[in-house]
């Protein structure tokens, strides 16, 4: 499943974008109190060539744009947009031009800390008036900004809009690229969360108030496996319909999946951004339109459905057909015609009379790319010719290799003819087709296989096309959680030369089509899935559209992919990984404890975990919560009692969640819970036979579990966790930590060698010796030296505890990594990390490990506290799975509590 997210996926169709001058990024000076309260940001302004020179003075006058960075991006992402603007200016001669600006964050890592999202998103706001006021005196002054934001960027950007003192007006246009919006995909910290709840419920509450703003969103596609493309599209709203999400494989003249850094400079991308701010302009203003719904019919325009046309945003309703071309009249109901060196034009007349009760569509195509009118429809018609007609090239629709239109003739009653135009053609090559027919008799349902098929079975379907158009409808495919390899065989009557097949996964609920061009004949591999399930008020069909050629027969071969299944639980729950992980080991911690009360030896760690992690322990009760939440009377009583949503019920009503995925993923957690307990364990066994060869290690002893010495390196570290970072200080006594159970295992073993050596010697010079022995425990016989044997037992115990909390432990580093590496990266500004998501915690784990780095088993045997420290773990496993999976933060609350009862059992 993780080799599906991480390598399986199409290759990168993305040209590189680059710049012809050398790109130059100017610094605009900000206000002195804003760059004291933000000297870790900067803002600046991109160029090239003479363009920089002439902007040096700050002399604006274009049209403003304001690019944000994502996680760790740079401010330079903006060239690829800087760039391609330019050069789309110059072919205007500079009529119109947009001035690219660009923040710089610092790269900060602001999808892992959550801290700084308010700073960056404050930050924003001073910008945008400071790029307002250079234009302040111009002729065509603006007052809005147009936001382009990669990644987080693009949740910055929405973020402007909850400011108390943010005036919505000043931005009119919001394009986002890759902007996880629904929700983080890795939930480490409060911060970052709440400053998620915030935004969405603004946009959902202050929709109203969003109208002016137009927003799109591009997600990746699959390519992507940083930020899945489900999570990109926008909240939907009913009266909210100035928003549009879209997947870059969708988007005309693209079609091409980006992974999550090629999105800011794949050239298919970017030109289709670019034509659609050239498009935006309104000539009054020389600014960004201020009508929402031109600006929405631009972004469709360009990002949805292009008719292959230049954009008009009126074009003129009927036209007369001109020119002295030749008029012919097709009364077939199929036609096809190539175009080679036609020094005539032609116009080709379909009579319509004929056609009405036979057939319900028309489909026409032209593999002629250009962007003039090609297909009209007659109005009012003389004997020979048409007088005036309707342009029907609007209602087309671009795909790669050619454009095509289909007309439901029922919508069309006062059309007589369909026209089709040829104009002379000199050098050029292409041909036309077009067909009436029948709808059902081209549209063929397609039930897709049972999951639980394994790929064993398949469904089949044969085509003997006649026709140049098939829509295989795949029934009962609407799940997140299914995926299947669709085999389309083309075998063909002749061999001459054709255009290529077409194959179009459409998916009507969402813009996340896909689009395959194949020669014919030829046996093309289509992956089906999803990025969003389908919504429960729909009830249409993904639909597999071949565009084919007339004499060629094809066969449909679907099966369920077991790995792309796989793949798309890796994808859509990952981020859930170390809550499954840290539950196996906390009921792991838990089963030691037990039989450490019950027969007073600490079993070991792998043992243990098959022994006692065990999914039926934890999923039934969860499963049967989120059930019950269904209803009103449980739903208040779980309110009243102020505990959070478990986030399996919010999953599920993303429609993210399904039955099995949490058992898969609960084994996926025992597994790498062992390994890392093997792991553990054979670095142990390294480091400790290091340390032998290098150290002779002092006598076992029994120590004090507080002493002044301890108290005071307590004390150190937990100022150190006040007055820098939380995460720091616990890193600090994980390191220290890590050599206590080296320790423990170096001297255990000096000790037995040491008393295996004396007892060797004894034995010798011993009359009465017993030769039965044929080999030695790893723990000496009590009967022999009682004291000795004792402490190496207690030794031996006390190790596997400390490497069960230690595997507890490094979970907790690891997830508090992040915050760590945003304030070693922050330092030069700031020594203290604020907010700091791990202070809190970590004061209270330094000074539970503290304790428990210098405890040993005897301790906790004959504490009155045991039982209950070895029954905690379980509930304390279901509630972390409950509402730690879509908020990772809360995993080391949890394990603190239970090592907190452990140190209770030291000293109660």
């Amino acid at each position: 499943g993780v080799r599906d997210v991480l390598f399986l996926y199409e290759e990168n169709r993305c040209s590189m974008t680059y710049m012809y001058e050398y790109p130059e990024y100017l610094k605009i000076k900000l206000p002195k109190k804003t760059a004291r309260r933000y000297p870790a940001y900067e803002l600046y302004l991109y160029g090239e060539g003479n363009y920089a020179e002439e902007n040096k003075n700050l002399l604006l006058s274009g049209i403003p744009v304001l690019f944000l960075p994502g996680n760790a991006g740079s401010y330079k992402q903006v060239r690829s947009l800087g760039s391609i603007a330019l050069r789309k200016a110059e072919d205007v001669d500079f009529k119109y031009h947009f001035n690219f600006f660009s923040v710089n964050f610092n790269e900060e890592l602001v999808a892992l800390y959550g801290g700084s999202l308010q700073r960056q998103t404050k930050f924003v706001h001073e910008c945008i008036k400071v790029i307002l006021k250079l234009y302040r005196d111009r002729e065509f002054a603006p007052s809005s900004v147009a936001i382009v934001g990669h990644s987080m960027g693009g949740l910055v950007a929405r973020a402007l809009l909850t400011l108390k003192n943010f005036k919505p007006e000043l931005i009119n246009l919001l394009i986002t690229q890759a902007t996880p919006h629904v929700a983080p995909v890795m939930p480490l910290d409060k911060y970052l969360t709440d400053f998620y709840t915030a935004v969405n419920n603004h946009w959902i509450l202050k929709a109203q108030d969003l109208r002016n703003l137009t927003t799109l969103s591009v997600a990746g596609g699959f390519r992507d496996y940083q930020v899945r493309s489900g999570l990109a599209f926008l909240p939907r709203l009913s009266q909210h319909d100035s928003a549009l999400s879209v997947v870059s494989s969708a988007v005309p003249r693209a079609w091409a999946s980006t992974d999550h850094l090629s999105i800011v400079w794949c050239k298919e991308l970017i030109l289709a951004t670019i034509r659609a701010f050239f498009d935006l302009i309104d000539e009054n203003t020389r600014q960004i339109t201020e009508d929402p719904k031109k600006r929405m019919s631009v972004l469709n325009h360009h990002f949805v459905r292009h008719p292959a046309k230049m954009f008009e945003e009126n074009p003129e309703a009927f036209t007369e057909l001109t020119g002295a071309f030749m008029w012919i009249t097709v009364k077939a109901s199929k036609w096809t015609y190539s175009v080679y060196n036609d020094s005539d034009g032609k116009y080709f007349a379909f009579p319509l009379a004929s056609h009405r009760k036979a057939y319900s569509h028309v489909y026409c195509e032209n593999s002629m790319l250009d962007t003039s009118s090609w297909i009209y429809g007659c109005i009012n018609t003389n004997s020979s010719m048409c007088l005036e007609a309707a342009d029907l090239s609007w209602r087309a629709e671009l795909l790669p290799t050619t454009k095509v239109v289909m007309l439901k003739l029922q919508d069309y009653p006062s059309l007589s003819h369909i026209v089709i135009q040829v104009p002379p053609a000199v050098g050029n090559k292409y041909t036309l087709g077009c067909e009436f027919f029948e709808e059902d008799s081209r549209t063929v349902q397609l039930p897709v296989t049972h999951l639980f098929s394994f790929g064993l079975s398949s469904s089949k379907i044969l085509l003997n096309s006649t026709g140049l158009l098939y829509n295989v409808q795949l029934q009962h495919f609407n799940q997140i959680y299914q995926a299947f390899k669709i085999y389309v065989e083309s075998h063909c009557q002749s061999l001459k030369e054709r255009k290529p097949s077409v194959y179009r996964l459409h998916i009507p609920w969402s813009h996340e089509d896909s689009i395959i061009v194949a020669k014919v004949p030829s046996l093309a591999e289509i992956s089906a899935k999803l990025h969003i399930a389908q919504p429960h008020n729909d009830t249409s069909f993904p639909e597999l559209n071949i565009y084919s050629s007339p004499d060629c027969q094809y066969e449909v071969i679907l099966k369920t992919s077991l790995l792309q299944v796989l793949g798309q639980i890796v994808r859509f729950h990952a981020g859930a990984f170390p809550v499954y992980i840290v539950s196996n080991i906390l009921l792991t911690y838990g089963g030691q404890l037990s039989t450490l009360r019950s027969t007073g030896q600490c079993s070991d760690f792998s043992l243990e975990l098959v022994r006692t992690a065990k999914p039926y322990k934890v999923e039934p009760l969860i499963s049967i919560v989120v059930f019950l939440q269904g209803f009103n009377w449980f739903r208040e009583i779980w309110e009243s009692l102020s505990l959070p949503e478990v986030d399996a019920a919010v999953l599920s009503s993303q429609d993210a969640w399904f039955p099995l995925v949490s058992l898969i993923l609960f084994l996926f957690g025992t597994g790498i819970a062992y390994w890392s307990g093997v792991f553990f364990s054979t670095s142990l066994r390294l480091f400790s036979s290091l340390w032998l060869t290098l150290i002779r290690p002092t006598v076992l002893q029994k120590d004090k579990l507080i002493t002044p010495r301890r108290l005071c390196g307590m004390i150190s570290l937990a100022l150190v966790s006040w007055t820098t970072c939380g995460a720091f200080a616990v890193l600090i006594i994980y390191l220290q930590y890590l050599f206590k159970p080296v320790h423990v295992f170096v001297t255990s073993v000096f000790h037995f060698q040491d008393l295996g050596h004396s007892e060797e010697t004894s034995q010798n010079s011993s009359t009465h010796t017993v030769k039965a022995q044929s080999s030695v425990d790893s723990i000496p016989d009590a009967t022999q030296s009682p004291s000795n044997s004792t402490t190496i037992a207690e030794a031996v115990n006390s190790l596997k505890m400390h490497i069960t909390i230690l595997s507890l432990f490094t979970w907790i580093v690891l997830l508090s990594l992040p915050s760590l590496i945003y304030w070693l990266k922050n330092l030069r500004y700031n020594v203290r990390l604020d907010p700091d998501p791990c202070r809190s915690t970590a004061i209270i784990l330094v000074c539970i490990l503290e304790i428990l780095m210098n405890s040993s088993t005897s301790e906790v045997k004959s504490s009155k506290l045991l039982k209950i420290a070895a029954k905690v773990p379980l509930p304390l496993s279901v509630a972390m799975l409950a509402f730690g999976r879509m908020h990772l933060y809360r995993v080391p609350h949890f394990v603190t509590f239970s090592l907190l009862l452990h140190v209770l059992c030291c000293i109660v």
